[in-house]
C-alpha cells in the first residue's frame, strides 16, 4: 500500500522552509501522496529517511527511462489497471524499426519520418520517442555504423537489437553514453547482457516464450543487479500479447510480483504484414498496456490517431490542460486593436484564437488562469468573475498598451459585465459572442 501524507510527513525534516514549491512540510507530504511532486524536491531530508520512503513510496511497476536529457522517455511506473481510478503515469513509446539490411535510401527516408511526423495539439508537442535497430546482418561493424548514423542523425532514443551480445557491444561503442535499451536478454545470453547492462548503465529488455520463463529471467537479471528492466512475454499475435499484458499488469498490482513488476514491449510490426491492420493492434497495446510500442515504419495517417490516442488517455483527468496566464498578440496588434479575454482553458484558448486569426483583425487576447477550467465551468466556480478578472486587467499591462480600454468579454460571461465596469473604472465592457463561431463577424465589425 502506498504511504498516506501524515505517513510521509514524519518522516520529512519539518523545516516548512518552501524551497520545495509549498509553504509546509505537510503540503509537500500531501503532495508526494498524491504523485504531484517528486521527493528529490526537498533539499533538507536524510539520506536514511529519503531511502525509506522512496522505498515504501516506490511504484508498483518499476519506472524505466530510456535516453538522456530533454527527450529521454520515461516508461512505467503505473499504479492503477484503470485510468478512471486515478491517472495513468508515464505514455507508452512509438519505435520506428531500421534493419542493418536495409538500403541506405530507405534508411534516411525512415530517420527523415522520424523527425518530421511530429504534430501540434492544444499547446504540445505529439512526436514518436525511439528508433529500434535490429541487426539482420549478423555483421557487428555493419550494426556499428547503422548506429552511428542514426546517433548523429537523429535526436530520437535508441533500442539496440540482436540476439549476439558481442553485436550489441559494439553498438554500444558509439551509444553508450545514450543509455540505449538492449534487446533481448534471453536463457541463452542473460549473464552477457546483464554484464552490459551493468558496465554502461543501460536497461535491458527480457525476452521469453511464457511469463513463467519471463519472471525466473527477471528474477536472476535483479539478482545480478540489473534493476532497470524491460519485459517481452514473447507473444506475437493478438490476443496471446493482449492477454500476457493483462495478466503481468494485474499480477504487479494485485499480486505484488516484484518478478513482473517493469514495464513491456510489444510488436505489432511482427504481428501482421498489413500496415492498417498493424496499427489497428498498435492501439490496442496503447490502451492495454505497452510500455514501448515498436512499428514496422512511420506514417502520418497512422501515427498521428496513435499520438491523439496516447494523448487523450495519458493525460491527467484530474488536471485539465491549460494555457500560461498572460497577453497574446495575434496578427500584431496595435493600440487601436480590440481586446478579448478569456480562460486558460487549452481548448478555449485554441478555438478562440483560432476564430481571431481566420478574422484577420490584429487582436490581444488576454488569457486569465483559471485553473484550466472553461469559461462557463470557471464562472459557475467562481474563477471568471468580475474581483477576480479586474486585478489581472490592471496588473498585465493592456492598459498601457491600447488607448480605447474596451474589454470584450465571453457571451458566457455577460453576467459580469456590471461588475466589471465597477472594478476597472474608465473600462467599457462589451459582451461578446457566446461561441466561437461567431468571433469573426465580431471583429469585423468592431470599432475603437
Amino acid at each position: 500500500m502506498p504511504l498516506t501524507g501524515i505517513e510521509i510527513f514524519k518522516s520529512l525534516p519539518k523545516t516548512n522552509c518552501g524551497e520545495c514549491g509549498v509553504p509546509t512540510c505537510l503540503a509537500f507530504a500531501m503532495n508526494l501522496a498524491t504523485g504531484k511532486a517528486e521527493l528529490s524536491a526537498c533539499p533538507y531530508i536524510s539520506d536514511e529517511a529519503k531511502a525509506k520512503l522512496e522505498e515504501s513510496s516506490a511504484p508498483p511497476i518499476r519506472p524505466v527511462i530510456i535516453g538522456v536529457g530533454d527527450r529521454a522517455l520515461k516508461v512505467g511506473g503505473e499504479t492503477v489497471m484503470f485510468r478512471h481510478e486515478k491517472r495513468f503515469e508515464n505514455h507508452p513509446g512509438f519505435a520506428i524499426l531500421i534493419s542493418d539490411t536495409m538500403e541506405e535510401s530507405e534508411v534516411d527516408s525512415r530517420l527523415d519520418r522520424c523527425k518530421q511526423l511530429q504534430y501540434q495539439r492544444v499547446g504540445l508537442t505529439l512526436r514518436p520517442e525511439l528508433v529500434a535497430i535490429k541487426d539482420d546482418s549478423g555483421d557487428a561493424a555493419k550494426f556499428e555504423d547503422l548506429v552511428n548514423k542514426v546517433k548523429q542523425s537523429n535526436q530520437c532514443n535508441i533500442i539496440l537489437m540482436s540476439s549476439n551480445p558481442d553485436i550489441l557491444a559494439a553498438g554500444l561503442k558509439v551509444c553508450a553514453d545514450q543509455k540505449p535499451l538492449l534487446y533481448p536478454a534471453d536463457k541463452n545470453n542473460l549473464d552477457r547482457l546483464a554484464d552490459l547492462a551493468k558496465a554502461n548503465s543501460c536497461p535491458v529488455a527480457v525476452k521469453a516464450s511464457t511469463l513463467e520463463e519471463l519472471t525466473q529471467l527477471t528474477a536472476k537479471l535483479t539478482e545480478s543487479g540489473v534493476k532497470d528492466i524491460v519485459l517481452d512475454s514473447g507473444a506475437r499475435t493478438v490476443r496471446q500479447a493482449f492477454e500476457d499484458q493483462i495478466i503481468i499488469r494485474s499480477a504487479a498490482l494485485n499480486k505484488k510480483s516484484h518478478s513482473l513488476g517493469f514495464p513491456t514491449i510489444v510488436f505489432p510490426c511482427e504481428m501482421t504484414n498489413d500496415p492498417i491492420k498493424e496499427t489497428v493492434i498498435a492501439s490496442v497495446f496503447v490502451a492495454k498496456y505497452g510500455g514501448i510500442i515498436v512499428l514496422s515504419d512511420f506514417q502520418g495517417h497512422s501515427l498521428f490517431p496513435l499520438l491523439v490516442e496516447r494523448l487523450n488517455l495519458y493525460t491527467d483527468p484530474q488536471r485539465p490542460l491549460a494555457t500560461t496566464e498572460g497577453i497574446y498578440e495575434i496578427g500584431g496588434p496595435d493600440e487601436n486593436s480590440p481586446v478579448l479575454i478569456t480562460s486558460n482553458f487549452s481548448l478555449t484558448y485554441f478555438i478562440v484564437s483560432g476564430e481571431i486569426e481566420a478574422s484577420k483583425v490584429p487582436t490581444y487576447l488576454l488569457i486569465k488562469d483559471t485553473e484550466g477550467l472553461s469559461v462557463m465551468t470557471s464562472w459557475a466556480a467562481g474563477k471568471f468573475v468580475a474581483d477576480t478578472i479586474a486585478p489581472f486587467v490592471k496588473k498585465c499591462g493592456i492598459t498601457d498598451m491600447v488607448k480605447h480600454h474596451k474589454l470584450i468579454i465571453p457571451g458566457y460571461a455577460a453576467a459580469e459585465s456590471g461588475g466589471l465596469e465597477e472594478e476597472l473604472p474608465g473600462w467599457q465592457i462589451l459582451v461578446g459572442p457566446r461561441e466561437g463561431t461567431h468571433i469573426p463577424a465580431y471583429l469585423k465589425a468592431w470599432k475603437p
